[in-house]
């Protein structure tokens, strides 16, 4: 990353920082007709504004001391990991319903690590099977989301 000489301000986490209180703020306005509640009986708008303050606290803590960093260039985006993050996302939603949690899941995670050249299969084998596991046991059998373990 090119560094500057006199400019403050570390470019990618200011955006970062903007990002996270852009949509916080954003989450706020838009929850702003639903009735909060109070804590013991919380209405449907308690939790995104809890979540929406907690986004913008988070924008704040990455953002001020970004501010007195020196200043660094944001990167040029490379489509790689963009083009596999999004593949792998939007397959994971179809395969989901159709190939059952544990393909899709496991699809997710290895086509996912396409987005780092340098990644280590050994690792993205084990860590597909463990989160794949981890997800079954907490969102199908914990929660009990209604979707397939295996293709129907």
């Amino acid at each position: 990353m090119a560094r500057s000489s006199s400019a403050r301000g570390d470019r990618p986490d200011l955006l970062t920082a903007a990002i996270f209180a852009g949509l916080g703020a954003l989450g706020l306005f838009m929850s702003r007709g639903l009735d909060t509640g109070t804590l013991a009986q919380m209405g449907p708008g308690f939790l995104p504004r809890v979540v929406c303050v907690l986004l913008i606290a988070v924008g704040l803590a990455v953002g001020v001391p970004a501010l007195g960093r020196p200043a660094l260039a944001i990167e040029t985006i490379k489509p790689r990991p963009v083009l596999a993050i999004t593949l792998a996302i939007v397959v994971f939603a179809y395969a989901a319903t159709h190939l059952g949690f544990v393909l899709a899941s496991l699809w997710l995670i290895v086509a996912g690590s396409l987005a780092d050249p340098g990644g280590n299969w050994k690792h993205t084998l084990w860590l597909a099977v463990g989160l794949t596991a981890f997800g079954a046991l907490v969102f199908v059998y914990g929660l009990g989301v209604q979707v397939p373990l295996w293709p129907v």
